[in-house]
């Protein structure tokens, strides 16, 4: 991680769960860190967990990836005010229960569509206009999930319908973000993190006690992979890492 202290990254949904803990982990790591989320209080809180000397090293704004205007905002913002971006994470995302043919789902879906996907596809392309005029090297990250990877096994009555659609589809967008970015002639690199079960606020609130009945990763663990993946040497780019918990089904 040598070659990123004092450079800019970006943290979309920062204000929980795994983007928390990769924001926390980025800071600890010599990184000038953006966290983006919709609750810039708790981005705020997260200062707490770091010594004095790193806090002002992490930064909050708000920004609903929902709202393209509010993404062209907010990166327009962290170009003026830190010179440039040289990390991203996509962290940001939804998982929520709803059928594609159930009545009056077009608010969820299109929610689902928009931070899952949209978001992340907006958000890269700022990022990448601001690593392209830098011109150092980059690296962007997309936080995927093993339902991107695997056929939909799920139980028909669950509702999950749409999260698959959406990691099926970030999966397939972090390989034309590959292409796109070697076409570019710049050095700007991206992954793709997909964990399986991890023990978050969403989680919890899909699964309840039944999460800890299973095996299930931390964000602290997505997060150390996340460093791993960026701290690979230039010639090295890691496209697609699945971990899971020992012993999940």
């Amino acid at each position: 991680m040598e070659q990123w202290k004092n450079r800019v990254a970006v943290i979309t949904g920062a204000s929980s769960g795994i983007g928390a803990a990769i924001a926390k982990d980025l800071v600890k790591a010599g990184m000038i860190t953006i966290g983006i989320a919709r609750r810039v209080d708790r981005i705020e809180d997260l200062k707490k967990d770091l010594s004095v000397d790193l806090q002002g090293n992490l930064h909050a704004i708000k920004c609903d990836i929902t709202n393209e205007a509010e993404i062209l905002k907010c990166f327009v913002q962290i170009e003026n005010q830190f010179n440039g971006i040289d990390v991203l994470i996509n962290s940001a995302g939804i998982f929520p229960s709803v059928f594609l043919t159930q009545e009056n789902n077009s608010a969820v879906i299109r929610e689902v569509i928009d931070i899952n996907i949209l978001g992340a596809v907006f958000c890269t392309r700022e990022a990448f206009k601001s690593m392209s005029k830098h011109g150092r090297n980059s690296h962007v990250i997309h936080i995927n999930s093993v339902f991107g990877h695997l056929q939909p096994r799920f139980n028909a009555y669950s509702g999950e319908g749409i999260y698959y659609l959406s990691k099926h589809a970030l999966r397939i967008i972090n390989e034309v973000h590959r292409q796109e970015f070697i076409q570019s002639k710049h050095h700007i690199k991206v992954s793709s993190v997909s964990p399986g079960v991890v023990y978050t606020e969403m989680a919890v609130k899909r699964s309840g006690k039944h999460l800890s009945e299973m095996p299930y990763l931390l964000p602290e663990d997505v997060s150390q992979n996340v460093l791993h993946v960026l701290g690979t040497p230039p010639h090295v780019q890691i496209h697609e890492l699945i971990i899971k918990p020992f012993g999940e089904e």
